[in-house]
């Protein structure tokens, strides 16, 4: 467990921390399982959620407390989800994490606004954006990858594009449920039923909101783009199969009449003065050579190859 002064710039604080000041708590899943014992506060931890019960990005309002979990589309090397059980009060931020983000967020902070002071809403915004602030970054190389895609279809390489696709169109869809719920969260903070939050707090939330929005156009519009890159999969596969329709079609053409040659001289008919003819046997083979030749220049002469 860390324990953080808001107010003093995110200073770490020593021992039981006093309820005076408002405070951040950073603590696991297992420690929050096992009971975190802070004076005063007992009544208000048990009603934080835990990041490993979290499935969606949600706010709860309570009548002394704002609660709820998120839950970001981005894994760990060891693939383990980045979620997040929160819990706020007007003196009391309390952040469940067993992946180790939100300690990185508050060094961050540290770090870039060394001598700032912040408030409850305002860390918790600065926390938002430190999860969102590298989203766009993400989005263009899966714009990047797609068109890599696209040159690969142009160039008939269609090789295991239907698994790429699959594994692209599954990762778009959690990032935009992500930015949906994300959205709805922020603006169930804008409500403030508990009135935790400053005015100028709700103007930054009203900015984080306007942001993941945007993050939320742009996955859609990665959505639709995926869409018109298998609709350009299937065209290039109708047009192969075109071409290969159209070899057969030819081949059936050219070859009809030597069959229908074949089925005349298969009768067992006795008088049929070509069999008895000396040349006979070349004669056939002449005219099938020519019939052939013939269907040839025309199939040339209309383009179809």
């Amino acid at each position: 467990m860390y324990l953080y002064n808001i107010h003093a710039a995110l200073e770490p604080l020593e021992g039981i921390p006093t309820l005076s000041g408002s405070v951040l708590v950073l603590l696991t899943s297992e420690e929050l399982q096992q009971g975190v014992s802070i004076p005063g506060l007992e009544h208000i931890l048990c009603h934080t959620p835990s990041a490993r019960d979290a499935r969606i990005c949600k706010a709860e309002s309570r009548h002394n407390c704002l609660c709820g979990t998120i839950v970001t589309p981005r894994y760990t090397k060891e693939h383990i989800p980045i979620s997040f059980g929160y819990l706020l009060t007007e003196g009391l931020v309390v952040l469940c994490d067993d992946t180790g983000t939100s300690r990185s967020a508050v060094q961050h902070l540290r770090k870039d606004n060394p001598c700032r002071e912040l408030g409850i809403g305002s860390f918790f915004y600065e926390f938002l954006e430190f999860l969102i602030v590298k989203d766009l970054h993400h989005l263009q190389g899966l714009e990047d990858h797609m068109n890599q895609l696209e040159d690969q279809i142009l160039s008939g390489e269609l090789e295991e594009f239907n698994s790429k696709m699959a594994a692209l169109r599954k990762e778009m869809i959690r990032w935009i449920r992500y930015y949906t719920q994300l959205d709805d969260m922020v603006c169930e903070f804008q409500e403030n039923e508990n009135t935790i939050f400053s005015d100028s707090e709700l103007k930054m939330f009203h900015m984080v909101e306007k942001r993941i929005g945007r993050l939320n156009n742009e996955s859609q519009a990665l959505r639709e783009y995926s869409l018109q890159l298998r609709e350009l999969f299937q065209a290039e596969i109708d047009i192969r199969q075109n071409r290969i329709m159209k070899i057969l079609t030819v081949v059936t053409t050219i070859f009809l009449p030597l069959s229908l040659v074949a089925g005349w001289y298969g009768m067992n008919f006795t008088n049929m003065p070509e069999l008895t003819w000396k040349y006979g046997y070349i004669a056939v083979i002449i005219a099938s050579t020519l019939i052939v030749s013939l269907c040839l220049w025309i199939m040339k002469k209309k383009k179809f190859w």
